[in-house]
C-alpha cells in the first residue's frame, strides 16, 4: 500500500503511476478477500467439513478462481483508468 499511497499523493497519479496505482490496490484487496476465504473455511461450518485442512481441492479451487478473477479484474481496471490527470481540489 506505501507504493499506492506514493502514486496516489506525492504524484498524483501521472503517467505509469495511474497503473501502478491501480495494481497496488487491486493486490491490496486481493490479500483481504484471500484471507476472507481462509477465515470462511476455518470458521463456517459447512466449508470446514469440505477442507479442514485447507488443503484439500475445494479450498484450492476457490483461491485459485479468486486470484484468476482478481487478475482479469486487475488487467480490466488497469486499461480502463485512463492516462489522464485528475483535478485537485
Amino acid at each position: 500500500m506505501a507504493v499506492a499511497i506514493f502514486a496516489l499523493y506525492s504524484l498524483h497519479l501521472r503517467g505509469a503511476w495511474r497503473r501502478v496505482y491501480v495494481v497496488c490496490a487491486a493486490v491490496a484487496l486481493y490479500l483481504n478477500v484471500f484471507v476472507g476465504v481462509v477465515q470462511a473455511f476455518l470458521k463456517v461450518p459447512a466449508l470446514h467439513a469440505v477442507a479442514p485442512q485447507q488443503t484439500e481441492p475445494p479450498f484450492v479451487a476457490t483461491q485459485v478462481a479468486v486470484l484468476a478473477l482478481f487478475i482479469v479484474l486487475t488487467v480490466f481496471a488497469a486499461k480502463r483508468f485512463r492516462s489522464e490527470s485528475i483535478p485537485h481540489a
